[in-house]
């Protein structure tokens, strides 16, 4: 019996629904299914021996028992690849009862077709349709990390993608939702803060924080070196000469790299009107950002304006 459940696999995954219906005794499917090490997806759903359990294969069984359920919000996202603060394996379903089970979430809002698409043969909303209700349902900062991501082009896990939506198409489809109008200036205010010029979600974090503590800094501002090279700084406060830089997770290893990254530092050191520059890891923005706000305003503090 073993051997046989490899016929009753769809995309390597097995419904016990199905097997049943074909006549194999519940009891003895628990056993086999035990005995040839298949791996329970979710409940209904077991994956082949060896077959790696990802999110996209528990979302493709989730999908198969539930052909209503559309991924979306985060879930959706991250298969656009837009970047996120966090990761969730979230669905809507009209016909379905809202919330939480088995370890995903199900949002029952309506959907149009043309709010649906297929991406790596599973269904999802569209970015504009995603990001509008991440925009709508919140938090802010996960909404705007997404925002910032989708309003440019970005090399995600290795893949570079074009920008996927425009703030002016982002600000329609939020104001056209036909049940949240509630909800319409909470997001209106939201898309403001957003920039299509920010780097990664550790920049889209760090200058929310500054902003929440009244700090306003150019964002990407452009600098001009003495020998004419132009360099942007992620964060620049004109007045006081002050750069603010944020370090991605990834570590600047080898030699090449490690060149790179002086060269840079040097570069904008040399910049007229640059006084001083911070850097900040990304795990002080997301952990400790009071800190990074802290030495902003001292180093603000201390400088003399021109």
């Amino acid at each position: 019996m073993t051997g046989n459940l490899q016929h009753f696999a769809r995309w390597g995954l097995l419904l016990t629904r199905e097997v049943v219906a074909a006549g194999v005794e519940a009891r003895q499917l628990s056993r086999s299914l035990h005995a040839g090490r298949w791996q329970r997806v979710v409940t209904g759903a077991w994956a082949a021996p060896g077959v790696e359990l990802t999110p996209w294969v528990k979302a493709r069984a989730v999908q198969i028992l539930h052909p209503g359920h559309t991924l979306s919000h985060g879930a959706a996202a991250s298969l656009h690849l837009i970047e996120l603060l966090r990761e969730a394996l979230e669905f809507t379903d009209p016909a379905s009862t809202t919330g939480r089970r088995h370890g995903f979430t199900v949002h029952r809002t309506f959907l149009t077709p043309a709010e649906i698409c297929a991406r790596r043969g599973l269904r999802a909303t569209t970015p504009l349709r995603t990001l509008r209700d991440l925009l709508l349902s919140g938090p802010r900062d996960a909404a705007l990390v997404a925002v910032d991501s989708a309003l440019s082009p970005r090399v995600v896990g290795g893949i570079r993608r074009a920008r996927l939506v425009t703030t002016d198409l982002l600000t329609a489809a939020c104001a056209t939702h036909p049940t949240r109008r509630h909800r319409l200036p909470r997001a209106q205010g939201w898309l403001a803060l957003a920039d299509p010029q920010s780097g990664s979600p550790a920049e889209t974090v760090a200058r929310l924080r500054m902003h929440d503590a009244g700090l306003h800094p150019l964002s990407q501002a452009e600098l001009l070196t003495p020998a004419g090279r132009r360099i942007r700084a992620d964060f620049l406060f004109v007045r006081e000469g002050v750069v603010v830089e944020i370090e991605g997770y990834a570590y600047h290893g080898g030699r090449g790299a490690h060149r790179r990254d002086l060269d840079r530092f040097n570069a904008l050191s040399a910049c007229p009107g640059v006084r001083l520059i911070l850097r900040f890891p990304a795990v002080t923005v997301f952990r400790t950002p009071d800190r990074m706000i802290s030495e902003i305003r001292a180093a603000l503090a201390s400088t003399v304006p021109a």
